[in-house]
């Protein structure tokens, strides 16, 4: 797929600007602060419905502006779309596909887009929260029936965990919680089936891209891990899931009760990050981490590809100076040799070949010049 056009009026800090793309790779040259992040951002909206920068639709408008605009041209599969959005302090987000109102379950598929950001290195050893949210980010471009089943799953879990609350300070009965649990444990084993699925066809990638990066001295393993499960239950015991979960939600009722939160499902699990059977979250040198990180980020782009029969769009927001020459040879090589369409915000030309390796545009003041 490929994006052709971005229209921002009021977004950020253009006041209005129109931004056609190529479809090889498109490199956003300026210093910080010019506006060069927000146009990947506009791409990575579209995509998601919501920005990796802030969770406040607000922050989007222009500071002295009360409304705004954005609208993405694609191509996907050969056929012309056009998205909108149109954002207000007052009113909120309405959201359009060719002319007609979509709601956000219409909106994730539409476009397919792949982020790589500094705050990406450190997703290894960050908090497993930014590895279930990166899982779930990507599960859901190539399969909405994931985003579906995880916000239900989510809005159930909320309401469990109010009800514990309640029961905590004595103004519900523990009689309901089963009614609830009837309905969480369904939608939990169906997330943790996808993740699980989709953590295996990555590693297989993960494996190949680590390897030729290194030079074949690494071996690049990726596992899921199901909180309060041993470390192999992933692999060997997907088919019991739904006993398993019963009975943990049962075991852990007077636990959850006093702390007011549901202690086990997929909004608690992890993935982990070996490498030749080392844990790089707790032993991976930092050299390590951030070959890791760059090999699923290119094994993010093969897993698309394989479920949707096209690469998805690449963004990549400032990485350049953040990898080492090394890396960003590697990364730049794989970016020539496929037919995909990147997106690349630098602050120095001098991180690109010589010789045309893409359209350059330069950013500044929020103005937008080709050439």
């Amino acid at each position: 797929m490929k994006i052709r056009r971005v229209v921002m009026k009021n977004y950020r800090n253009y006041t209005e600007e129109t931004v056609d793309f190529e479809p090889g790779s498109n490199i956003f040259i300026g210093p910080n602060a010019q506006g060069k992040t927000n146009i990947l951002e506009a791409v990575y909206y579209a995509a998601l419905g919501r920005s990796h920068r802030t969770s406040s639709d607000a922050e989007l408008i222009r500071w002295d502006e009360g409304e705004a605009k954005l609208s993405v041209d694609f191509m996907r599969r050969e056929v012309e779309n056009k998205l909108e959005f149109m954002f207000s302090r007052d009113k909120g987000r309405q959201m359009r596909q060719n002319g007609a109102p979509i709601r956000m379950k219409d909106l994730i598929g539409s476009v397919n887009a792949v982020l790589f950001s500094p705050e990406d290195l450190f997703l290894i050893k960050g908090a497993p929260s930014g590895r279930r949210r990166f899982l779930d980010m990507e599960i859901s471009q190539v399969d909405p029936a994931y985003f579906h089943d995880l916000a239900v799953y989510t809005k159930i879990l909320n309401h469990r965990n109010s009800l514990l609350k309640r029961i905590r300070d004595g103004q519900a009965s523990e009689d309901e919680i089963p009614l609830w649990d009837a309905q969480l444990v369904p939608k939990a084993v169906s997330v943790v089936k996808k993740r699980i699925e989709a953590v295996r066809k990555m590693s297989l990638l993960a494996a190949e891209t680590q390897s030729e990066i290194s030079g074949g001295k690494e071996k690049l393993l990726l596992r899921y891990e199901i909180s309060g499960g041993d470390a192999d239950m992933a692999e060997n015991m997907t088919s019991g899931l739904f006993s398993w979960y019963n009975e943990k939600l049962i075991d852990s009722v007077k636990s959850d009760i006093a702390r007011g939160a549901t202690r086990f499902g997929p909004h608690r699990d992890d993935m982990a990050f070996f490498v030749n059977d080392v844990d790089l979250r707790a032993y991976g040198s930092q050299g390590q981490q951030r070959t890791g990180v760059l090999a699923l980020k290119l094994a993010e782009l093969a897993f698309f590809r394989e479920e949707t029969g096209e690469y998805p769009v690449l963004l990549l927001d400032d990485v350049m100076s953040e990898l080492d020459r090394e890396r960003r040879e590697k990364l730049l090589s794989f970016i020539r040799g496929e037919e995909l369409q990147a997106l690349i915000t630098a602050t120095d030309e001098a991180y690109f070949p010589s010789d045309s390796f893409g359209t350059v545009f330069h950013v500044k003041n929020g103005t937008v010049t080709a050439g």
